[in-house]
C-alpha cells in the first residue's frame, strides 16, 4: 500500500530520475574513455574508435599498401571502422542497456521525458 491515498511520493520518483539520469552520464563517460578494435583483410587494417564510435587510430600493414589498387585498401579501410563501430555498439548496449530499459518499456515516470 502506498502511503498518502495511493499518490507515490514525488521527491522518491525524482531521485530515482535523478540516480539514473547520473547512472546513465557516469555509462556514457566510461564508454568515452574505453577503445574497441575492428579489424578487416585479416588483420592488415585494424581501426581502434571509443565505445561512443569516435575513430582513435587507424593501423595499416605495409602489405595492404599497392599503389596499384587503392580502391581495395579503401575498402578494408571502410570494413575495418566499420567492425570497430560495431564491436562499440556492442559495447554500448552492454553499458547503456540496463540503465535505458528502466527508462522506457512503459514503465516511464508519467510527465518525464523518457
Amino acid at each position: 500500500m502506498i502511503p498518502g491515498g495511493g499518490q507515490p511520493n514525488m521527491q522518491q520518483l525524482l531521485q530515482q530520475a535523478q540516480k539514473m539520469q547520473q547512472d546513465l552520464a557516469t555509462a556514457q563517460e566510461e564508454l568515452a574513455r574505453t577503445e574497441v578494435e575492428g579489424q578487416a583483410g585479416g588483420g592488415l587494417v585494424k581501426a581502434t574508435v571509443t565505445g561512443s564510435g569516435e575513430l582513435r587510430a587507424l593501423r595499416i600493414d605495409p602489405k595492404a599498401v599497392d599503389p596499384e589498387d587503392t580502391e581495395t585498401l579503401a575498402d578494408l579501410v571502410v570494413a575495418a571502422v566499420h567492425a570497430a563501430n560495431e564491436n562499440a555498439s556492442t559495447l554500448q548496449q552492454q553499458k547503456l542497456g540496463p540503465l535505458t530499459q528502466g527508462l522506457g518499456g512503459g514503465s516511464g515516470i508519467p510527465g518525464l521525458p523518457f
